[in-house]
């Protein structure tokens, strides 16, 4: 078993000190000292997506994924109190002409175009809408998986891709135990092995486990924790301290599980700042930390796979600091990372969710007031020379 630790942690102000510089150098991006390292690089499409109709906005914006015909999805949180009442959404609440929350599932083609919107709860119907959307995969076929992180989310849904029921996968309101095989415990993300035939769930917001269950049946097939436990003790000590090693239970939330082309799945543990690796068994495989002084909400929120058949990169979604960063899969080291705190496109407010497309465009989606999601254009493999929070906006435009 590889017990394998690289932390990812910035020197650059000691740097900067020790030459000299002055404080308008801090705010400066680092330089790479060579440009021998190439990578994907990114610009921002500030146009993306195209306005929605009927006066609709979206709220939080918790999930992203993209299907075979780079059709893109994102869920997002459209209750009343996701908003900032009749000065926001006035034309919901009756006092004015605008605004009103779009449905929670909106479909965009590539160009940005809204294509459908659909979801929420229904009376009458036959499953029930999580109290908090939270996650959003879409199958081989064009199926809709949703999680949620609600208190009483102990279930996932699943549609087909205009909108109607096919089935629940566990069951709502249950008790949450992270030894469950027939419940959940606020599922935060879904992820299909297509081959296998299997969906891998983060789970989650209460529960400490990667879960996997039958696509085609919803059938619960086993689970693990951190360091692939079986036997997962839910009241066992979480804590995480920066610069001491992390706790045998996952802290949570488990935020994602990706299975990669090569037969691994990648977990974040969000609190804990790391991703850890298994085979889809659940067999240990190695451990990775990132940004490791992030305290409070934790620094690995979501990953992506580059598009190539080797899936060469992973992009890692920072929520707490506000950044994406562009990592070597085979090595796991951090080469890049782009972004920085704010509203206007290229910088983000919690960047929550992330995904790419066949063409290596990358989406990401943002929770909080952030409440929105944005494409990034790939531009294709180029020397890194901004090494921490490089621009994603044209030279000629900064």
């Amino acid at each position: 078993m590889i017990n394998k630790k690289i932390a990812i942690g910035s020197i650059l102000t000691a740097s900067l000190v020790a030459l000299g510089l002055g404080q308008s150098k801090l705010q400066e991006p680092t330089i790479a000292a060579s440009n021998d390292v190439m990578a994907p690089a990114f610009l921002v499409d500030p146009l993306w997506p195209k306005p929605l109709p009927n006066h609709w906005i979206t709220g939080n914006t918790i999930g992203v994924d993209v299907d075979d015909r780079d059709h893109i999805f994102t869920v997002h949180r459209n209750t009343e109190n996701m908003f900032g009442g009749r000065t926001e959404i006035g034309l919901a609440l009756g006092v004015a002409e605008c605004c009103t929350p779009a449905p929670p599932i909106i479909e965009y083609d590539i160009e940005g175009n809204l294509i459908n919107a659909w979801g929420g709860p229904v009376e009458g119907a036959p499953y029930q809408w999580p109290e908090s959307n939270h996650g959003i995969e879409v199958a081989a076929n064009g199926d809709i998986w949703i999680g949620g992180n609600g208190g009483p989310d102990s279930h996932v849904l699943v549609f087909t891709r205009d909108g109607e029921y096919i089935r629940t996968v566990g069951v709502p309101g249950e008790e949450f135990d992270s030894n469950s095989t027939t419940a959940f415990g606020r599922v935060a993300e879904i992820a299909i092995d297509e081959d296998a035939g299997e969906a891998y769930f983060a789970d989650g917001y209460v529960n400490k486990r990667v879960a996997v269950v039958d696509v085609a049946t919803g059938a619960f097939k086993r689970y693990w924790g951190a360091y692939g436990s079986t036997n997962i003790d839910d009241d066992a000590d979480d804590t995480y301290t920066p610069g001491q090693p992390g706790p045998d239970v996952f802290r949570g939330p488990v935020h994602c599980a990706e299975p990669s082309n090569d037969g691994l799945i990648y977990v974040c543990d969000r609190g804990a700042d790391r991703v850890q690796i298994f085979r889809p068994d659940g067999t240990f495989v190695s451990e990775h930390i990132y940004n490791p002084a992030t305290l409070a909400q934790g620094s690995t929120w979501d990953i992506a796979f580059s598009p190539d058949e080797d899936q060469e990169f992973i992009y890692l979604a920072d929520g707490q600091n506000f950044k994406i960063s562009i990592i070597d899969r085979a090595s796991m080291e951090v080469l890049y990372t782009f972004g920085d705190g704010g509203r206007q496109p290229g910088l983000f407010y919690a960047p929550h969710s992330i995904a790419t497309d066949s063409e290596g465009n990358i989406y990401t989606t943002e929770t909080y007031e952030g409440k929105r999601v944005q494409k990034f254009l790939y531009q294709g493999m180029q020397p890194v020379t901004v090494v921490d929070r490089a621009p994603t906006w044209p030279a000629s435009e900064l």
